[in-house]
């Protein structure tokens, strides 16, 4: 399983967000580019990099920062936030990333997406699905959390059968350390089988780690907040 230590970036400060609300963030003191290279030093291949600012503002806030740091790291990127545009996705990727995320506009503009991955392919693009459960059904929310949209978690990703990543988030596990939502991982390795599973949301131990069935896993607040290291981390994943 591919762990990606996750760096949330807002005003150009690493944070953690607490189940996505702006109103609650912790700051943390690290330095970004030394944050990515503390990660390349502990043996991470991966990081999992969040414009908050852009996601927030549905547009492009803190990616020239972002573009500074994929060409310094020694560690591929996988970069979200604010992406709504071709020439967005294109100049990240021109810049070094290895992977964009794509979050909100998988549900409200998927003729878009399909498009990103015709002309990008499949390796290049993640597709972030966050969802809130429901009466049990894992709906798909968008633009902060902050829309409900009409999909369940399986009808948008039958909107990509061609998606090679998928980033999934139960939102109400996001930041509170109270384990990942085992039940619908599973269920999504079951039923999603050409895609690539990330895990994000609730990691708080490595049992936890060592339980997932997925293909990857975004883990951010419980090394932030040092539950366990990076190195611990990568070798419960191992």
């Amino acid at each position: 399983m591919i762990l990606y230590p996750a760096m949330d970036l807002m005003g150009g400060r690493v944070v953690r967000l607490r189940q996505g609300r702006f109103d609650d963030a912790t700051a943390y003191a690290a330095d970004p580019a030394e944050a990515l290279a503390e990660f390349a030093a502990a043996g991470a291949e991966w990081a999992h990099v969040v414009d908050l600012d852009g996601a927030r503002a549905g547009e492009p806030v803190q990616h020239d920062l972002i573009a500074r740091l994929a060409g310094t790291a020694k560690l591929k990127l996988q970069v979200g936030g604010g992406f709504r545009t071709r020439d967005q996705v294109a100049r990240m990727l021109d810049f070094g990333v290895a992977r964009v995320v794509i979050g909100s506009l998988t549900v409200k503009q998927p003729n878009l997406v399909r498009a990103f991955f015709e002309e990008f392919g499949a390796e290049r693009i993640t597709l972030s699905l966050d969802v809130r459960i429901e009466g049990g059904m894992p709906l798909v929310v968008a633009s902060g959390w902050t829309e409900k949209s009409a999909l369940s978690l399986w009808e948008a990703a039958a909107l990509y059968p061609e998606a090679r990543h998928i980033l999934l988030t139960d939102v109400g596990r996001d930041g509170m350390l109270a384990g990942p939502n085992f039940a619908l991982l599973e269920e999504a390795v079951k039923r999603l089988p050409a895609a690539q599973i990330q895990a994000s949301g609730g990691v708080s131990s490595l049992d936890d780690l060592r339980r997932l069935g997925t293909a990857g896993t975004i883990v951010g607040k419980a090394i932030w907040d040092g539950r366990f290291t990076l190195a611990e981390a990568l070798d419960a994943c191992a």
